[in-house]
């Protein structure tokens, strides 16, 4: 038995004590309507996330429409603290997600538990955290809920990064009948991104609910060689069984396929930023999926709660080695991976004395296998690749088996909600080289403590403090290459405040992460090797806020304004580059935006700045000449919109354009993975916007 690490006693200590604690603090609390929680995610309301005892931000639906996005990334960028790249390398896709949160690496998400209404969005939790396919579309949304503090102890693994929850529509209790359609081009490359959603749903009097759910993209980007095609269908049922029983189930079929564009040399760029110079690059991906979830609740006092779910997910790419006069390999990467998952959780509601607690149990059984492959063609430069033999250079198994277990309790007395909580996962990750016939694997073993505080000065004013503690396996790649990898934990440290009235909305978190022995990719790897990189720290600072300014003079009814603010200093603290700033992360993010909604019409207008960046760990200013290295320059842009509603009367038609990048401020981004290269920003783009119900 391996084990990452020891537990901190002074965390448990505390928690232990805090968990027996019964004296009534200042106040007394008032018990009157107090219910069972269970989970804490749930449908995000507002006063699930005001009494969230760390950093929240939900984005919803309203929201979503209105910034004219056409994929999460853009959305995403909204939310202080996550850091998101646009699509390069690797992930060069709309197919893949890349987002950090507090200057952790943003290629290909993996250092955040990433859901989909609870489920794990990856294709294999442990074994892949990597979102080079993220199953979920921005059409079937209703809201986004970044958990970036105080949610360790019930979501996991790697949690380091937050917790973030896509969370699709719901079933309606009436019948509902939505579509929207929305296309947008860049005139200075021309072609169309098109994305249309259709939703229908209701309840019948039996209690049955039904909801189908598309989501579909057609079209091209601003890049050449960029087309994609993206469909994703759920279908979503819900019954009553009786009073205190439910029985949920979903079905989720998603299917993408997409060039990818590839990095270009500073040559290639500075003659056309537009062009493509890899037409063989693509990837393709497929996931269906099932859940069934049972709930019971036989009064205010108790819940259990079981979900199962199952998915089968295929991913493949193409890449190649550049420009075609030069590049010399093709590499073909069929992966395909199975995972089931289990999870029965039970909280109960009980008085002692003046405090109310809730105590929460859960477990959570994961098993993931997967199949890794890779097909080699090797020509001379300039040479036709499919006319080249194909070769198979690696072929592996792997697989995972999880066990997570959890308690935790939510203390209410008087002013004070206190939650310690353990959470214990304990992983065995094998893998299989089929073409040596060699095995390995690895256990782990690790408890890890949280401890979560909340303060309420009001109703409207929360003052919040948390420990948390993250853990991440080896994955199966990194064990196919190397059994002496060390896996990742991280503590996690927040102190902040929150206030929410009817006018007002402000956050203010101080944030410190350590992170013991992070995982990278080595660079200028090929294939790409990993290795124990040392230590990294991460600190900070996030505010936010909103404002209506009906308080200031009836007038202006119709009139907010939102704001957000990251400081992040994330460096290395090991190593020959000690002190050094962490590549593709800004010291620096800002939002800024506008909305006025007056009878029928509604005008948005937002900005967005970050500050530089570097691509590597020596923070190197310079260019290379292949582009994939140097500094990354700041940039910011402003967006614009319109829209009309034409009301009942019409079907609830709505009409909307807008404009993204308004003033054609050209950014760009770089890749130092297989995909190396230059990757432009968006440049100014056009978007039309319609949608009915009835």
């Amino acid at each position: 038995m391996q084990s990452v690490g020891k537990p901190s006693r002074l965390a448990l200590g505390v928690a232990l004590a805090l968990s027996s604690l019964t004296l009534s603090a200042a106040e007394t609390l008032e018990l009157g309507n107090v219910e069972v929680v269970g989970d804490w995610l749930g449908d995000a309301a507002d006063q699930d996330v005001q009494n969230h005892p760390g950093a929240r931000t939900v984005v919803r639906e309203e929201t979503i429409r209105e910034s004219g996005a056409s994929n999460v990334r853009e959305v995403l960028r909204r939310v202080p603290g996550l850091q998101v790249q646009d699509s390069n390398g690797t992930g060069g896709s709309d197919i893949s997600l890349n987002v950090g949160s507090r200057g952790l690496t943003s290629r290909l998400s993996p250092r955040a538990t990433i859901l989909q209404d609870g489920i794990p969005l990856a294709v294999a939790p442990y074994g892949q955290p990597q979102l080079s396919l993220a199953p979920t579309s921005i059409g079937n949304l209703e809201a986004i809920d970044v958990v970036r503090g105080g949610g360790a102890v019930r979501y996991g693994p790697q949690n380091v990064g937050g917790i973030i929850n896509f969370v699709t529509r719901g079933i309606p209790e009436e019948l509902v009948r939505e579509f929207s359609y929305q296309t947008e081009s860049a005139p200075a490359q021309g072609g169309f991104l098109n994305r249309s959603n259709a939703f229908i749903g209701g309840t019948a009097d039996n209690g049955l609910g039904v909801a189908l759910l598309y989501s579909g993209v057609r079209g091209d980007t601003y890049r050449d060689h960029s087309d994609e095609q993206i469909d994703d269908v759920m279908l979503k049922t819900s019954y009553k069984l009786s009073d205190i029983d439910e029985l949920y189930a979903s079905l989720q079929y998603f299917e993408a396929d997409a060039d990818m564009p590839g990095g270009l040399t500073a040559a290639e760029f500075d003659a056309d930023p537009f062009q493509s110079s890899r037409p063989f690059d693509r990837f393709d991906g497929e996931r269906k999926q099932g859940v069934v979830k049972y709930t019971r609740t036989p009064d205010a006092d108790r819940k259990f709660e079981l979900t199962s779910f199952y998915n089968t997910s295929h991913r493949g790419s193409t890449l190649t080695n550049g420009n075609p006069r030069r590049m010399t390999w093709l590499r073909q990467f069929p992966r395909d991976y199975e995972v089931f998952g289990i999870e029965p959780r039970y909280s109960q509601l009980f008085l002692v004395g003046e405090s109310s607690h809730e105590l929460g149990v859960g477990y959570r059984y994961m098993e993931e296998d997967s199949s890794e492959k890779r097909y080699d063609r090797n020509f001379a430069a300039g040479g036709n690749p499919w006319a080249a033999r194909k070769v198979l250079n690696t072929s592996n198994s792997a697989a995972t088996e999880a066990h997570a277990a959890y308690v935790d309790d939510r203390i209410d007395i008087g002013r004070w909600t206190l939650t310690p909580g353990v959470r214990y996962e304990q992983v065995r990750v094998s893998s299989h080289n089929r073409l040596t016939d060699e095995h390995r694997q690895q256990r782990f073993s690790e408890p890890l403590p949280s401890l979560n505080a909340l303060y309420h000065l009001s109703d409207a004013w929360k003052l919040y403090a948390n420990y948390n503690t993250s853990f991440g396996s080896i994955q199966h790649i990194q064990l196919s290459q190397d059994d002496n990898l060390t896996a990742e934990k991280a503590h996690t440290y927040e102190l902040g405040t929150r206030y929410q009235d009817r006018f007002w909305s402000a956050e203010l978190t101080y944030f410190h992460i350590k992170f013991d022995d992070q995982l990278e990719i080595v660079p200028g790897s090929s294939p790409s090797a990993w290795a124990n990189a040392g230590e990294t720290r991460h600190r900070g600072v996030e505010m936010a806020g909103s404002y209506e300014f009906a308080a200031l003079d009836p007038r202006l009814a119709g009139l907010s304004a939102y704001a957000s603010l990251a400081l992040t200093k994330a460096t290395r603290e090991e190593g020959l580059n000690q002190g050094n700033d962490l590549p593709f992360y800004s010291r620096e993010i800002a939002t800024l935006g506008l909305r006025y909604s007056t009878g029928s019409w509604t005008w948005n207008f937002d900005g967005y700045a970050q500050s530089r960046q570097f691509a590597d760990a020596a923070n190197t200013d310079a260019e290379s000449a292949n582009g994939s290295i140097g500094e990354i320059p700041g940039f910011g842009y402003w967006n614009g919109r319109g829209e009309y509603a034409f009301g009942p009367q019409l079907a609830n038609l709505k009409l909307a354009a807008g404009v993204k990048n308004l003033f054609n401020r050209e950014y760009y981004t770089r890749s130092t993975d297989n995909n190396l290269g230059k990757y432009l920003g968006q440049p100014r783009t056009l978007y039309l916007q319609t949608s009915v119900s009835f």
